[in-house]
């Protein structure tokens, strides 16, 4: 890209394009960094750099960039039917495969889909059925929701509600009422000393307690992200979420299982929720359901919440694109991708838990707090030299982190005061040697 091609696309930029979670004014001090090329694990940017892309887009490229089967699937369906919709007793053969095939690979019990064209919208989507689904029930009181602190599931108002950010709630006045937040299972994130185990049960105890002041019966159903994944890559114990399952289920309380980062294999399992076996009564996806490469989003629900809905009467919900063919054509084949090259399996029995090796073996550098993931997901929460009492408000270790690791020729998220991973599931050994050699040398950077 030439230089003057380059300042054109940088002034048009500036001028006329605002983006998603930026502070646009260091952006376009620095100029906006532009990718041109990518693929397999690999990005390129306008000034022709091979960059590792170690976080697969935003969390989601899982079967890498560049894939040809994909991109044959969707021009095929473009030339037979680029767009028809879902409304009107109509549809398109690739909508009705994809949720048979979902059906197929979701945890038993779960037969019928709702699609969306992403993770906030499938979300909302929950959120309305579930609300639906309870006045249908007799039930309309039970309009509460319970979220968890550190959780992020989107970006609408009433999805940013739920999110348990305060950067994304209180710059609009959020959240709504009727969105109540319990305690994350992150020690670490409120300095406690308890172990993880311990802090856990505080976590489930404190939930208990809320559901008691707010009155079991005005709760309509608690959310969480089995790794909760831009909160900073919180795994929580074993037993943990399957315990908070319980505790809704004492209370008739409905279970969402937000995998819309966790989903289509970045954990060695289609689902988290089948992994460890949380039973949701609705589960949302996005991201990995296409590796990205088209905007889609799906609801899943159980069998009785469904069975509700459809025999409700009339469902006035939905969007212009759900079940797009489009990106119905795109799941599929990135499906083919997934089953074809055992990618899923790849990461539970190989690179998932080589990933978390090399992860883990930063865990005594002088810079890193604490360590935290699961299989192809990871995280390094960061220290200045003068230790936790020296973090600033806000927190900025994790974007200087994130710009050092860039220069160091790998891209990872930098999130308040730490650093987040989250590779194609494709990526080899070598390439994860790659990744964790420029973060080292980041972290060693950091502290010069």
């Amino acid at each position: 890209m030439d230089a003057d091609h380059l300042a054109s696309l940088r002034r048009a930029d500036a001028a006329h394009h605002l983006h998603p979670f930026t502070d646009h004014a260091e952006m376009h001090r620095q100029g906006t960094h532009i990718i041109r090329e990518a693929s397999g694990c690999h990005v390129v940017d306008e000034t022709g750099r091979r960059l590792l892309d170690g976080l697969a887009g935003l969390w989601c490229v899982n079967v890498g960039h560049r894939r040809r089967e994909i991109a044959d699937a969707v021009h095929q369906q473009m030339l037979a039917v680029a767009y028809y919709p879902s409304f009107f007793n109509s549809t398109t053969e690739p909508a009705i495969r994809l949720a048979e095939r979902l059906a197929g690979l979701a945890p038993a019990g779960m037969r019928r889909v709702f699609f969306a064209n992403s993770g906030s919208e499938a979300n909302e989507t929950a959120l309305k059925l579930i609300r639906a689904y309870h006045k249908l029930r007799g039930r309309p009181e039970r309009r509460t929701i319970l979220t968890r602190t550190f959780s992020y599931h989107g970006v609408g108002v009433a999805t940013a509600s739920m999110t348990g950010l305060p950067s994304c709630n209180l710059p609009f006045d959020l959240p709504l009422p009727g969105f109540v937040h319990v305690p994350g299972p992150h020690p670490y994130g409120v300095d406690s000393e308890l172990s993880a185990e311990a802090y856990a049960e505080q976590c489930l105890a404190e939930t208990a307690r809320v559901i008691e002041r707010e009155g079991p019966g005005t709760i309509a159903a608690l959310f969480a992200e089995p790794v909760q994944g831009a909160g900073g890559v919180i795994a929580p114990p074993p037993g943990h979420l399957k315990a908070l399952r319980e505790l809704c289920r004492a209370h008739e309380i409905l279970f969402v299982a937000d995998e819309v980062i966790t989903g289509f294999g970045r954990l060695g399992a289609w689902f988290a929720s089948t992994l460890w076996d949380l039973q949701p009564d609705l589960i949302t996806t996005a991201k990995g359901i296409t590796s990205g490469y088209v905007p889609l989003g799906a609801t899943l629900l159980a069998d009785p919440v469904a069975d509700t809905l459809v025999d409700g009467g009339y469902l006035a919900h939905g969007f212009t694109y759900s079940g797009h063919p489009v990106a119905a054509a795109a799941a599929l084949a990135n499906f083919d991708i997934l089953e074809r090259e055992r990618l899923i399996e790849r990461v539970r029995d190989d690179i998932g838990p080589y990933f978390q090796g090399k992860l883990r073996a930063l865990a005594g550098h002088p810079a890193v707090g604490e360590v935290r993931g699961y299989q192809l997901i990871g995280a390094l929460d960061l220290l200045p030299r003068g230790g936790r009492a020296a973090l600033r408000s806000p927190p900025v270790l994790g974007g200087v982190a994130a710009g050092l690791c860039r220069e160091e020729g790998v891209i990872v998220r930098g999130i308040r005061d730490l650093i987040a991973m989250s590779p194609p599931l494709t990526i080899s050994r070598a390439e994860v040697d790659q990744l964790f050699a420029a973060v080292a040398a980041a972290l060693d950077r950091l502290w010069a």
